[in-house]
């Protein structure tokens, strides 16, 4: 694995970014006028990505001079209208709102989907926006329904929702991502639903709590099991440098996945675990003045590849932790926020207008190891970073 990082290193050393010119919070009359003028543009640059995306497909990136799109069935289907949701919060322009509801209209037969873990990313993601802005009842039914389909990839031997499919490799593969799926199970469960649905999403949450974390805080990409005895087969990082490195995405799904579950739980001990893992995260010596993590947070080619999408799902989940911690990690969870989401706002990470496909973010890594998405636009980064200004605008000016 190290020599195939060692073969980018070289062909991505271009993809050094500099440090944001503002290392520090900006004031409250900084923060409006940031975010008011990323909703304008945002409008704007989403003109440009639906005009590039076919009627039946989804916007996935954009590379090479090149929009590439997904079917519906692809993880991050539900990243686009969700993100079409946020600016139509925002704006409340009709013709926002039309473009999501047509891609709504696509994306409703993966309420049944069972591939992968990923039909809450698809569903909640965006029906459940859907379903809050507009409080239409049709929304409600399908988000329920794909609460159905999810566990179905419950595995009571290991007391988790088994990520993907067995394969050459994986035996009963769990990943940290799926932290960000069970939100779905909650809200419905909440919304009056089967009860079972939170069981699981708590048992889901502390193996994972107990398996995937090392005493550092920082976590494993996946965690291997064997169904048949209910055992740990192997740790490893199937998307980060090494097995003992920190891939920075996995420690932002981690950080918003574990606020998520306080959210819905109050249960003391996930709160914790996100205050440590967002400690991990801004204390790290390799995180950037900027706040933008690299790729991973010990890439032993460091400075390399940033991950804009990384620096977005961090900035939107201290934004939420923010709201449940004392007075001082509050200030210091929003201040680190709202670096983030200033530095994403500088020309170092957001594009031009008309530019990079649509898309609002630049210089993101999808899979650097496969030398897959890496340093392209994301639709997942997008999502996040509205999230992100949307939860600043509501929680903190």
């Amino acid at each position: 694995m190290t020599s195939t990082i060692g073969k980018w290193a070289t062909a991505l050393a271009f993809l050094v970014i500099p440090a944001a010119v503002h290392a520090q919070q900006p004031s409250k009359s900084d923060m409006r006028r940031l975010i008011d003028e990323n909703m304008r543009f945002a409008v704007k640059q989403y003109q440009v990505l639906k005009d590039s995306t076919p009627a039946d497909r989804m916007p996935r990136t954009f590379q090479q001079g090149r929009s590439v799109t997904s079917d519906t069935e692809w993880w991050c289907s539900g990243f686009y209208p969700g993100t079409l949701w946020y600016l139509y919060e925002y704006t409340k322009d009709p013709a926002v709102k039309a473009e999501a509801e047509r891609r709504l209209a696509i994306l409703e037969k993966e309420q049944r989907y069972t591939g992968n873990h990923d039909i809450g990313f698809m569903i909640y993601c965006s029906f459940g926006n859907a379903y809050r802005i507009t409080g239409d009842k049709r929304y409600k039914i399908i988000i329920d329904t794909a609460a159905v389909y999810q566990i179905t990839r419950y595995r009571p031997s290991i007391n988790s929702i088994q990520s993907w499919n067995r394969n050459k490799k994986l035996n009963c593969p769990v990943i940290i991502d799926n932290m960000m799926n069970l939100e779905q199970l909650l809200w419905v469960t909440q919304q009056g639903g089967n009860p079972r649905y939170r069981e699981i999403a708590l048992t889901h949450a502390n193996t994972t709590l107990q398996n995937h974390y090392r005493p550092d805080h920082s976590t494993f990409h996946i965690v291997d099991y064997d169904l048949d005895k209910g055992t740990v087969i192997q740790k490893v990082n199937g998307q980060g440098a090494h097995d003992t490195s920190a891939w920075s995405r996995g420690q932002a799904w981690g950080l918003y996945g574990f606020t998520m579950m306080y959210r819905f739980t109050k249960d003391a001990k996930y709160l914790n675990h996100a205050r440590n893992i967002a400690q991990f995260i801004l204390k790290h010596p390799n995180l950037p003045a900027d706040k933008i993590p690299y790729w991973d947070y010990n890439a032993p080619q460091i400075p390399t590849a940033r991950d804009a999408s990384a620096g977005a799902i961090a900035a939107s989940a201290l934004l939420e932790l923010g709201q449940y911690v004392d007075k001082k990690e509050k200030e210091q969870f929003v201040s680190a926020a709202g670096i983030m989401l200033q530095s994403l706002s500088s020309p170092a990470y957001r594009a031009k207008q008309g530019e990079n496909g649509g898309f609002i973010l630049q210089h993101c890594v999808g899979h650097f190891l496969a030398n897959s998405e890496v340093d392209v636009p994301l639709t997942y980064a997008d999502y996040y970073f509205l999230e992100g200004l949307l939860r600043y605008k509501k929680w903190y000016l």
